[in-house]
């Protein structure tokens, strides 16, 4: 059933629930009834009422209906089709037509296959492999469920399978490691580039509504210390405690060379997208400093000449459905939440939670805050939903506290990537590593919740010496 009239009775419930309180002391009700359908149209996405862009064309048209975000908005109000001309949204919707035309070329994959076929030697050499070769394409696949479950995956089985590791009583000779360390990789490279998940360009967008500049650059230097440090670190952890069967594979990097053999030489098109690819690294660290280029616009220039190059045609592009359908949902999510901050609910929010933690330092607050907001992550199957959810009034939180606004919007932001391996529902390719059937659910769990331990060690402690190191703090 395309709209499940059921689950649909509990976002309804919700929202309605919340629209028939009384609102608080000097908030407009127009206020709380956005309050009301925000909270819905998040509770219908977890819900899975419709598919989320359904769900957000619904709301979308219910605020416009209902004059909470008018078609024309005047001063004070924020426009219904205002997300529309966010240019964050943009970024990350041209960034997945680009990431096509990485897996169509199949460059994405010699690129894995390369790096398995260097350090391929040793399990744990197949479990960095796969590391560099996220890393690298990281930038470029704005979605942790293209590279971890589009092109790592199915190589991970391979290799797996080579070794007579299959789901069942073989499981712990290989897949069972490979697949869990191969999901807390991508956390941590999701957590390294504004371009590496879709939902980064959603926080980028409401820390900017602080007065938080976020821009692709001082993301990455800010995540470069702690993640290089949880890259090399947490492979080799879950080696040691979640250990595979079979130590030494030589076979393995026969076989990635076998692979890249069987492949031919690079293509014409893999060749101009590699350079496509440098070039867009190079504008989106400098571009904006020293040549005065937007970032979104660098995204533009790369796709511009792959379609020149006849490696996108607008057929492909047009087809990119995925692509196509997040940038309508984060249009909205993005609307949505501005208006929340606009209207004054997020600084009503923050106020009432800061209150009840009143009287801590904003150090302890901001770590209190940091261990809810990643430990949540339990509650939602969709890490857009958490992001949209929280995000928002867990920074403004953090700031009513004290705590110096960009040492907060990213120490949030990363974490809300981080915690994306604790389950195998929490995003990116965990529903295709763990349907791989390589673990059960409390393997999973179990390991995962050790390994979120590690990750917040090295990012409060490399990190905060890192943040402190830039001035954030």
């Amino acid at each position: 059933m395309y709209f499940d009239w059921r689950k649909a009775l509990i976002p309804l419930a919700v929202g309605v629930a919340i629209a028939l309180i009384p609102e608080p002391a000097g908030l407009e009700p127009r206020a709380w009834y956005m309050l009301a359908l925000f909270v819905a149209t998040i509770v219908a996405i977890i819900a899975k009422v419709m598919p989320m862009g359904a769900v957000c064309l619904i709301a979308l048209t219910l605020s416009g209906l209902f004059n909470l975000t008018p078609i024309s908005p005047k001063e004070g109000d924020v426009g219904m089709l205002s997300g529309f001309a966010n240019s964050t949204i943009w970024l990350i919707g041209i960034a997945m037509f680009l990431s096509r035309a990485v897996i169509k070329t199949g460059l994405g994959r010699r690129v894995a296959l390369f790096f398995i076929s260097v350090f391929g030697k040793k399990m744990i050499g197949v479990a960095y492999g796969f590391a560099l070769a996220d890393v690298i394409l990281g930038p470029g696949i704005p979605s942790a469920s293209a590279r971890g479950g589009g092109i790592m995956y199915p190589i991970m089985q391979s290799v797996a399978s080579a070794y007579g590791s299959e789901a069942g009583p073989t499981s712990r000779k290989a897949g069972a490691f490979l697949a869990i360390a191969i999901s807390q990789i991508d956390t941590i490279v999701c957590a390294m580039f504004l371009t590496a998940m879709a939902g980064n360009p959603i926080m980028q967008s409401l820390a900017a509504d602080f007065g938080v500049d976020i821009t692709w650059t001082s993301w990455f230097i800010g995540a470069l210390v702690p993640g290089v440090v949880a890259l090399i670190v947490l492979p080799f952890f879950v080696y040691k405690i979640y250990p595979p069967e079979i130590k030494d594979s030589p076979e393995i990097a026969a076989f990635a060379k076998k692979e890249l053999s069987d492949m031919g030489p690079m293509s014409w098109a893999e060749k101009i997208l590699t350079a496509d690819f440098v070039l867009l690294l190079l504008l989106w660290v400098v571009g904006d400093m020293v040549f005065g280029i937007n970032a979104t616009i660098s995204a533009f220039i790369g796709l511009v000449i792959l379609m020149v190059a006849s490696i996108m045609t607008w057929e492909d592009i047009v087809k990119e459905r995925a692509a196509w359908n997040t940038i309508f949902w984060f249009a909205v999510l993005v609307m949505m939440a501005g208006a929340l901050n606009t209207y004054g609910i997020v600084g009503w929010i923050a106020d009432t939670i800061s209150g009840a933690i009143g009287g801590l330092s904003w150090q302890i607050g901001l770590v209190i805050l940091i261990l809810v907001f990643f430990y949540t992550r339990y509650l939602f199957a969709s890490a857009t939903a958490h992001i949209a959810a929280m995000y928002a009034a867990f920074l403004a939180t953090a700031i009513a506290l004290g705590a110096p606004p960009t040492l907060a919007a990213m120490s949030l932001a990363y974490t809300a990537l981080l915690n994306m391996g604790l389950t195998q529902y929490a995003g990116g390719p965990g529903p295709a590593l763990y349907g791989s059937g390589y673990n059960t659910t409390g393997q999973w769990w179990g390991v995962s919740f050790i390994c979120s331990l590690v990750s917040l060690a090295i990012w409060f402690v490399v990190g905060g010496l890192w943040f402190k190191v830039l001035g954030w703090w």
